[in-house]
């Protein structure tokens, strides 16, 4: 039996807890048994109230031996008390996986475990994280990382794609996918995705800019100059252009480089394609084309993010 533990502390989040807890309990639905047996504790035991007002009952830490505990997201101010620390200095000292959930990586790094590691938390509080821990490499984009066996996540619904990587680690890629069914949401994403993407950071207002998009991003393979895009939206071409800039604060061809790009680095994580075929399949002219993309937009190179995945894969 492989025993889990959830650490929560007063103002934690809901979903943070709710998410990666009802994925492990559906392993039961899945297998008609018990392989996990869940835990939620916190420093001292008793009822904690998370940030909706709803008391959770819980166990003292340290009052069972645990295989895997993962430190819940939640206010950061209530988790980094000295009694919380030393509660979760031990718990890592004495469980041989560790894993967090939002901002429960605050929690995690002040016992040290992090340090020298690549962590992921929510993007809305990588600097403060950052300017907190400089010697951990925080990464505000990546849904979650696993860094020599310490994982930690981003923040939400993110906390499922956790829940169910480290669930296939255990069980294996059809158990996951399994879980992933009852809970009735895609397959867990790969860790090296995006937190947001380029569509959801746009947001334009109306209708005719959406289609627009959504045009673009079912034709990237395709040349798509502004004209195209204008007769998609049924707008003149100035209509288009003022309106896309207006909504979105991109250019027609900026928007399209960067769907180009989240495409292509979806396709480099989960795919086995050359760099030169994903840049053609993604409308690229060429491989250096999309290099620069990449860089202008992540700071880094394609190579990098392939990289990443193998390292991924093979551990």
């Amino acid at each position: 039996m492989h025993k889990v533990g959830f650490f929560i502390c007063n103002g934690h989040d809901a979903l943070d807890l709710a998410g990666p807890l009802t994925a492990f309990n559906q392993v039961a639905t899945a297998v008609k048994h018990t392989p996990y047996e869940l835990h939620i504790i916190s420093q001292s035991g008793g009822q904690i109230i998370g940030n909706a007002g709803l008391p959770v009952l819980t166990k003292p830490a340290g009052q069972v031996e645990l295989d895997t505990v993962l430190f819940v997201g939640g206010d950061i101010s209530c988790m980094q008390t000295s009694a919380n620390i030393a509660a979760a200095k031990q718990l890592t000292k004495h469980t041989p996986r560790v894993a967090s959930v939002c901002t429960g990586a605050f929690l995690l790094a002040e016992t040290g475990i992090l340090n020298g590691r690549r962590a992921a938390t929510h993007w809305r509080y990588m600097s403060q994280f950052q300017s907190l821990f400089p010697l951990i490499r925080v990464d505000g984009d990546s849904i979650y990382i696993e860094d020599d066996g310490i994982w930690t996540s981003a923040g939400i619904v993110a906390g499922i794609d956790l829940a169910l990587a480290l669930i296939e680690k255990d069980m294996g890629q059809e158990m996951a996918r399994n879980v992933s069914r009852f809970l009735v949401v895609p397959y867990r994403r790969s860790g090296g995705q995006s937190q947001f993407s380029a569509m959801s950071q746009m947001e334009p207002e109306s209708d005719r800019i959406r289609i627009a998009l959504n045009f673009a991003r079912e034709h990237l393979v395709e040349g798509l100059p502004v004209e195209r895009l204008a007769e998609a939206a049924r707008l003149s071409l100035r209509q288009f252009g003022r309106a896309f800039l207006r909504e979105t604060g991109e250019t027609p061809a900026r928007a399209v480089e960067r769907l180009r790009v989240e495409a292509a680095r979806s396709r480099l994580l989960d795919g086995s394609e050359s760099i030169e075929q994903v840049a053609r399949a993604v409308g690229f002219v060429d491989s250096e084309r999309m290099r620069r993309a990449f860089v202008k937009l992540y700071g880094h190179p394609p190579q990098s993010i392939r990289r990443q995945s193998r390292l991924l894969r093979n551990r």
